[in-house]
């Protein structure tokens, strides 16, 4: 089998080469078509990660409330919820079903629609991470916050957060490692990413092994780059000594 790299020096329309690659006027070249497909794949993940982010980081917090036991429950029913449907049916939901009882969703693009089910889906992992962090952390932390008065904002604010943020930073990084994977649902929704990029450029090019192997290797490019931003998170932020004292567990 001999593999051909200049399918995606071809245009899209008439299968023609196209000399440097990339189309010009209104020629668009299957290269053209791929970086644009990556664009929209990190697009819907750097969005979405930044909504599983902010949520998961609010209701994993929430979760550990001391005396809010309607807080924790609800932030519970929130993990239980997001975390236990498949992502793909969730999409299903906010795509089809919700715009039937929300006409205003029926206005609102795949991308965003995309966006809000893969970060609510996202949140509910981030959340458990949240949570295992800071309830990691000795109990004397929560203690000294109270002893010195500060109120429960401020105690998770400059005590427990800044040390259990850092707890989960290697967990973390997996899921914002697998966000990037998971885009790949946008396809069910007509987005036009790497994954829909690939099922089409193959059914018309039929060189589906140089077109998968492209796609592949910009999904891995994706989440190396991510994986690399925050090992230099975790290395910036490491306190001598705290991660394995922790990490030995105990109160």
């Amino acid at each position: 089998m001999s593999w051909d790299w200049q399918v995606f020096c071809m245009d899209t329309l008439d299968q023609t080469a196209v000399a440097g690659c990339f189309g010009k006027g209104g020629d668009v070249t299957y290269l053209d078509w791929l970086l644009s497909a990556w664009g929209w794949t990190v697009s819907v993940s750097l969005l979405s990660l930044a909504l599983a982010l902010v949520l998961g980081g609010l209701v994993g917090t929430l979760r550990t409330l001391q005396g809010r036991p309607w807080v924790v429950r609800l932030g519970n029913a929130w993990v239980e919820l997001f975390r236990n449907i498949p992502l793909l049916v969730q999409l299903f939901l906010w795509y089809h079903v919700l715009p039937s009882f929300f006409p205003s969703l029926q206005r609102v693009p795949g991308f965003v629609l995309v966006v809000f089910a893969l970060g609510l889906f996202t949140s509910a992992r981030i959340a458990e991470q949240v949570k295992s962090g800071l309830e990691s952390l000795p109990r004397g932390q929560r203690y000294a916050g109270m002893a010195v008065g500060f109120t429960t904002f401020q105690t998770y604010r400059y005590v427990l957060l800044p040390m259990g943020l850092r707890i989960i930073i290697p967990p973390l990084t997996s899921e914002t490692m697998n966000i990037f994977k998971n885009s790949s649902v946008a396809f069910a929704v007509s987005v036009a990413e790497l994954t829909m990029f690939a099922m089409q450029a193959q059914e018309e090019t039929s060189r589906g092994v140089e077109i998968y192997l492209a796609v592949t290797g910009l999904y891995v490019v994706s989440a190396f780059a991510i994986n690399r931003v925050m090992a230099f998170i975790e290395k910036r932020s490491r306190v001598p000594g705290f991660i394995v004292a922790a990490s030995a567990g105990g109160h």
